[in-house]
């Protein structure tokens, strides 16, 4: 109680110096403890975590790596990042690790630069079929400064391992990238490495979304078949907003420098001083993942997304891959016509369900306008709900997509944004979608999110 009092000093002060943003901060609160948040790449930390990420140590310079610094007063960050470091390196089974890039796009762009040169073949999955952003999308950097070669997925959903073997072949990418921000199956790390074994090329797994789920061993590790792991803290792993580089043993084999290679580019290559307080606040997360009630929560994890999907299915709705493996799942709505994606996204919002548009495999609209929606069950687990709630939760958003599937996008871009303003502003009023707001509350009401923390 003392501790979590100070914690109410440091947040009455907040309200005296800037009320503004104090009320911003307690209505985020109230809006995250009334809703079911969806968003796969979203969870909730533990006070713990927050405490760290708000704590004095963000007063602190620390260039450099710890023993190594080019400021004084670091003795007590090198004790913090070290312990950061050993834990990841035990929970991950790996050699070396970096954890100062301060998110996943700037990790993902230092091992490029690190591993390549300006032109140089890369080659992940396509931004429109699942794949991310810093895997060599054509208006990311990483699309411009290299020749990206992207892979894809099947018909069915999976990724098209012969694909990624001819491409291999032909164009003898420098690396091979997999893993994704919308794929919903275990991803095959085994028959990609022998891919980039016989190429030649380096294999990075961008584990940003699924870190979590390997630390609780729902996920296969990618650690004995790649040379490079990236992963961000925030989303499976329940930690603050960081990321990490990580540099296995098969990494280190095929070159010897792979770590100090990395850890120049991240400092001083792209990074001037690390974040202190979010170091510390990801070796909380570390130790609290290293926890037996860490993998419960991570099958939970699994299970509940399981349920979920089952629960759409039951009510009509068709999902990429019919199911999941993990703790996303993917919607796609062209049975009820092509770029439904911001429609429903916004119809769920007014219905008190926070989850993201998203392209699906081949889709027939535009990826501002996408045919898909997004959600995960991360968050919801962290609240404690469990399958029964799955199987509510799925009838809600399955009638959700039911009230918004009539709108139609028009094609004529000029009428476009009128037809959006006009949807926007009835859609709230939409007596169903209120209903379920109100049905929605009473849920998570059952399953508090922060009792401690009285704004």
């Amino acid at each position: 109680m003392e501790v979590e009092s100070v914690r109410m000093e440091w947040l009455h002060e907040l309200k005296r110096a800037d009320p503004e943003i104090y009320d911003l901060i307690k209505k985020e609160l109230e809006r995250q403890r009334t809703g079911l948040e969806m968003i796969p790449s979203e969870n909730f930390t533990s006070l713990a975590v927050m405490q760290a990420s708000g704590s004095i140590l963000t007063n602190k310079y620390s260039e450099g790596y710890p023993g190594k610094r080019y400021y004084g007063g670091n003795q007590f960050i090198d004790m913090v990042e070290r312990a950061a470091i050993e834990r990841a390196k035990k929970l991950f089974g790996v050699v070396h690790v970096n954890v100062q890039p301060y998110s996943g796009s700037p990790a993902n762009l230092a091992v490029l630069l690190a591993l390549c040169k300006p032109g140089d073949t890369i080659s992940g999955m396509n931004l429109t079929d699942g794949g991310h952003l810093t895997h060599g999308w054509k208006t990311s950097e990483t699309g411009m400064l290299f020749n990206s070669v992207p892979y894809h997925v099947k018909p069915d959903g999976y990724i098209d391992i012969d694909e990624v073997r001819k491409i291999a072949a032909e164009h003898k990418p420098r690396m091979i990238w997999v893993g994704a921000t919308a794929y919903t199956r275990e991803f095959p790390f085994e028959e990609l490495s022998k891919i980039a074994d016989e190429c030649g090329a380096y294999l990075v797994a961008d584990v940003a979304h699924i870190s979590g789920l390997i630390a609780g061993g729902v996920h296969k590790s990618p650690t004995p078949y790649v040379h490079v792991i990236t992963t961000t803290t925030h989303k499976t792993l329940r930690g603050p907003r960081g990321a990490m580089i990580m540099v296995t043993e098969k990494g280190m084999q095929k070159d010897p420098e792979l770590a100090d290679k990395i850890d120049r580019t991240i400092f001083p290559g792209l990074q001037g001083g690390p974040h202190d307080h979010t170091t510390a606040g990801i070796a909380i997360a570390l130790l609290e993942a290293s926890r037996p009630e860490f993998k419960t929560y991570a099958q939970q994890v699994v299970k509940n997304a399981r349920a979920l999907a089952e629960a759409l299915k039951a009510n009509g709705i068709k999902l990429v891959t019919d199911g999941t493996d993990n703790h996303m799942i993917l919607v796609d709505l062209t049975p009820f016509g092509k770029g439904k994606g911001v429609f429903v996204q916004d119809a769920l919002d007014v219905a008190g369900i926070t989850l993201n548009k998203n392209t699906i495999p081949h889709d027939p609209a535009s990826p501002f306008y996408p045919s898909g929606v997004r959600m995960g069950t991360p968050a919801l687990t962290t609240r404690g709900m469990k399958e029964p709630e799955m199987h509510i939760i799925g009838k809600w958003i399955a009638e959700v997509i039911n009230e918004a599937k009539g709108y139609e996008l028009p094609e004529d871009k000029e009428t476009r944004q009128e037809y959006l303003k006009k949807f926007k502003a009835e859609i709230p009023e939409n007596r169903k979608l209120v209903a379920i707001r109100q049905q929605v509350a009473e849920l998570c009401s059952r399953f508090p999110l922060y009792p401690e923390v009285s704004l």
